[in-house]
């Protein structure tokens, strides 16, 4: 396969960055909208950002319940510590999934024992996460029916979404899939070098309870992700029913997934155009709602900055083995 160079692959990100951002200059006010941007209410916007801070500590406690059914005892605080050093991370590493190699790295460190367990963990989160989206785009789309008829397309695109979802859990969880893997010589190799951490996975299927709990959670969570972007745009004077954003925050969540531009550079504020305007929302405000929320995850991110740097100056203490799988670590 033809491999794409770091220097050429940041160039075509900064082209595409370059032409995004003069799309936006061309559609916007560029006055109007640093107006609304200045007079937005703060205190939305600080709600805004506090549901973000309160719900980073309960994606961290998933994390720590799917830890613990393997027996795998880790203190709340280190987990919530690791999530928002993933945010950081994430503001330099391409895309969210940045964030997510963070944790599993800074977790096969301290369990040495059970790389496999760590990462599976993260990997299950995301998976819970990920149903948890197709679960709201569901409720989103159905309950759009009859209200809204200007999402068609959304409802493609989120067909398309849905149906590669599935796609990739058959992939990731069919013991008819990793037979196949193993079965064919490209894929051998691969397929053995991930072979602990797909055990680690599929030992899950005998805990429905705690992926019953954790998914429950993950629709919680979710929620009160998308009210936070809504939040942003009543700050700037939006007056869009919750509902317009629980039908966007999912396709949202995925096009910043991939990366098009220099950390989303421009991405998240066009989507926020082209869907919004849909609901007779001017360019200005919807740039806007964009931008606070682009801020509200800057400022998430801003402790785990913090953290990187700490953990940097600091001695790190000397390496303690652990024996026991379901030791704890202090």
């Amino acid at each position: 396969p033809v491999r794409i160079s770091r220097p050429v692959r940041v160039g075509v990100q900064l082209l595409v960055s370059g032409a995004i951002i003069a799309y936006l200059l061309w559609r916007i006010d560029l006055g109007r909208t640093v107006d609304l941007i200045r007079s937005s209410n703060g205190w939305e916007v600080l709600a805004a950002y506090a549901i973000v801070i309160v719900t980073t500590v309960g994606m961290a406690w998933r994390w720590q319940a799917l830890l613990a059914s393997k027996g795998i005892q880790e203190p709340l605080g280190w987990l919530t510590k690791l999530y928002f050093m993933g945010y950081a991370a994430g503001q330099v590493l391409p895309t969210s999934l940045g964030g997510d190699a963070l944790r599993i790295a800074a977790h096969a460190r301290r369990r040495p024992y059970a790389k496999g367990e760590a990462a599976a963990a993260v990997l299950m989160e995301r998976a819970l996460g990920s149903a948890g989206t197709l679960i709201l785009v569901a409720l989103g789309l159905i309950l759009a029916i009859g209200r809204y008829d200007n999402i068609a397309v959304l409802v493609w695109l989120e067909a398309v979404f849905v149906v590669s979802a599935a796609a990739a859990f058959v992939l990731l969880f069919s013991r008819r899939a990793n037979t196949w893997l193993q079965s064919r010589e490209s894929t051998r190799r691969l397929a053995r070098a991930f072979q602990s951490v797909w055990l680690a996975l599929h030992s899950y299927r005998e805990r429905p309870g705690v992926l019953g709990t954790v998914l429950g959670a993950t629709l919680l969570l979710q929620l009160a992700r998308i009210i936070s972007i809504w939040l942003c745009g009543e700050a700037v004077g939006v007056d869009v029913s919750p509902l317009v954003y629980v039908v966007m925050g999912p396709l949202l969540f995925l096009v910043m997934l991939i990366p098009f531009t220099i950390n989303g550079l421009g991405v998240r504020e066009a989507f926020f155009i082209a869907f919004l305007g849909r609901f007779d929302v001017s360019a200005d405000a919807a740039f806007a709602t964009g931008f606070l929320f682009y801020a509200v995850s800057i400022g998430a991110a801003i402790p785990g900055g913090f953290i990187m740097l700490w953990e940097s100056l600091r001695r790190p203490p000397p390496a303690q083995p652990v024996d026991a799988p379901g030791a704890r670590v202090p």
